[in-house]
């Protein structure tokens, strides 16, 4: 006893040291809809695409605000100074001495540094700075919106997939089990033919041979889809397609019918779909933008402070004070100021423009208001129809396989043709398949009404 144990210590120590060495990507992992739902939340780049633009538009407003505050305006250059002609003249005689020392530069010229600075800040705009910064902020909702609209939509894309990669696996069975029937019926009909015991006809062999080839043809195509779908849902979730994804359902099943009365659907659509948040925020920020571009009509108060400062090295400095030499002073003042930029012709063309966008988005609200609970009643609907649907078709589905398992048990005891048998089978795999389609399209018709009334569930 002690000798096995011993014995399976190591071994058992070894295979936890291999599974846990292993990548990721080699451990199966099986998720539930909701994880999917998360993963693929987390790692959509499209939503972290829209992410990044609510980035680039707080930016922008925090780029609109800075207007605000100090503004530093520098020009430092270097140049040439020109010789000064004449001198100074004290009782009619040159006095001998001239403002420039003499230096080694052709033509008398002197080097001459030049430095201009203005340190300014704004008093007061007129408005210019609240409505931008306010038609920013409505920006930055907008984007915001869309990150909301991207997550509604990998959530319906999720959805779609694992629906879809259900729907195809379990149709995938079906005709797997209604195939294995048939070779079971064809086998027994080619051993009937060989003994020639007049049990089977050669019309029986070409009936099931047709419905296997009928059957082969959905069975790929149901092999496809089941592929694709789950395919699709390792790149949503970000496991990457080399990934051994499962999901955690056996097998689809109708998720349960939402009980809320349409009129509330409507209502709760109309205050929490992320394109009515848009379209409130976008109004504010068209009637910002309008404000504004009638703002620039009026000009800026400011204060601060001014000063340049210019130097020839070739140059003597003058303290005179009734002469005044531009290449070499210096000087620095407070000043309040007021300062126009209005283009006449082409402001009241900006707010034409911000007017007209501002009623085009009034109008788009009026069909909003229209459109969405249209959308709304139009997915319930839906719901509806293929609720009672998929009830009805999981009945004739059921009665389809009693049929199907009597018609063969009829054909085993030489009661029943072939061609009987295979209209029982095509019936049988035609409802069931039917019936998942119709639980899938369900599904998913919940899905959308959740999509349509703004719930990201």
């Amino acid at each position: 006893m002690n000798f096995k144990m011993k014995k399976i210590l190591p071994l058992s120590g070894l295979a936890l040291g291999f599974l846990l060495a292993l990548p990721d990507s080699a451990l199966a992992q099986t998720i539930t809809l909701q994880q999917a739902v998360q993963m693929s939340l987390n790692a959509d780049p499209r939503i972290k695409e829209r992410e990044q633009l609510v980035e680039s538009a707080r930016a922008v407003l925090e780029e609109v605000q800075g207007n605000d505050g100090w503004r530093l305006n520098a020009n430092l250059f270097l140049g040439l100074a020109p010789a000064v002609s004449g001198g100074f003249y004290q009782g009619g005689a040159t006095s001998g001495t001239t403002p420039r020392t003499d230096g080694p530069l052709p033509g008398g010229v002197s080097d001459w540094t030049s430095l201009q600075i203005a340190l300014i800040k704004p008093l007061f705009t007129f408005g210019k700075i609240r409505h931008y910064s306010a038609a920013a902020q409505g920006n930055i909702d907008v984007k915001r919106g869309d990150v909301r609209i991207s997550k509604a939509d990998t959530v319906l894309d999720v959805k779609r997939a694992y629906y879809g990669y259900l729907t195809a696996r379990d149709s995938r069975r079906l005709l797997e089990d209604v195939d294995k029937r048939v070779d079971s019926a064809l086998e027994r009909v080619n051993r009937n033919l060989k003994d020639d015991n007049g049990e089977s006809k050669q019309s029986d062999l070409y009936a099931l041979q047709t419905a296997k080839g009928l059957l082969g043809k959905y069975l790929s195509q149901a092999r496809s889809i089941e592929n694709i779908s789950l395919d699709g849902l390792k790149v949503l979730t970000g496991a990457g397609l080399n990934a051994d994804l499962q999901v955690a359902d056996d097998s689809l099943t109708p998720v349960a019918l939402p009980k809320t009365p349409l009129p509330e659907l409507q209502s709760q659509a109309l205050t929490e779909r992320p394109e009515m948040s848009q379209l409130e925020a976008g109004l504010r920020a068209r009637r910002a933008l309008v404000a504004a571009k009638k703002a620039e009509m009026y000009p800026d108060v400011y204060a601060g402070i001014v000063g340049q400062a210019n130097y020839a090295s070739r140059r003597d400095r003058l303290n005179n004070p009734y002469l005044y030499d531009p290449f070499n002073n210096a000087g620095v003042t407070p000043v309040v100021g007021v300062k126009w930029d209005i283009k006449l012709g082409v402001v009241p063309a900006q707010i034409a423009h911000e007017q007209a966008e501002l009623e085009a988005l009034n109008f788009k609200n009026q069909y909003a208001q229209a459109g969405i609970p249209f959308q709304v009643s139009e997915a319930y609907h839906q719901m509806q129809a293929n609720y009672q649907g998929q009830q009805d078709l999981a009945q004739g589905a059921a009665a389809a396989r009693r049929w199907m398992i009597s018609s063969l048990a009829d054909f085993s005891a030489g009661l029943e043709r072939a061609d009987k048998v295979g209209d029982a089978l095509k019936a049988y795999a035609t409802m069931q398949a039917d019936y998942l389609r119709t639980v899938n399209d369900y599904n998913m018709n919940v899905a959308q009404l959740q999509r349509a009334v703004g719930d990201s569930n």
